[in-house]
């Protein structure tokens, strides 16, 4: 398998990962189980918006995509990938700090959505 292809593969595995990341828990919502995959990966992904980390699959990428003889990216995946299309001047520390907290609220109204779903149907299941 040429090393370029390894490359994009590793960019789609990231979108992906990043799409679950954000809604995820609305896996949840029709498949509560989901939640168990779910709730460590968008821990993950928020660790990594407020610490300013850097994904693995980023350096790897870049490690195939230089193999492969393309030119790797010093920043991050979101600032390569993303920040032109939705940041066009950049992806700042406040922008990736707001992500992570969209995230989080995001996560949090989907998941109470959930709680207050499994509360009802356990009050009906005890009358």
């Amino acid at each position: 398998m040429p090393l370029r292809l390894l490359a994009d593969i590793a960019v789609v595995l990231h979108l992906l990962f990043i799409a679950f990341v954000i809604a995820g828990g609305l896996l949840a919502l029709r498949w509560p189980r989901a939640a168990w995959v779910h709730l460590p990966c968008a821990a993950w992904g928020i660790a990594i918006e407020f610490t300013g980390w850097i994904c693995p699959l980023t350096p790897l990428e870049n490690h195939w995509r230089v193999l492969g003889g393309q030119t790797g990216y010093a920043e991050g995946f979101i600032a390569h990938y993303l920040s032109p299309i939705i940041y066009p001047e950049g992806l700042t520390r406040s922008a990736q700090l707001a992500l992570g907290a969209g995230v989080i609220l995001a996560n949090a109204a989907i998941y109470g959505l959930l709680i207050a779903r499994r509360r009802r149907s356990n009050r009906e299941t005890n009358r």
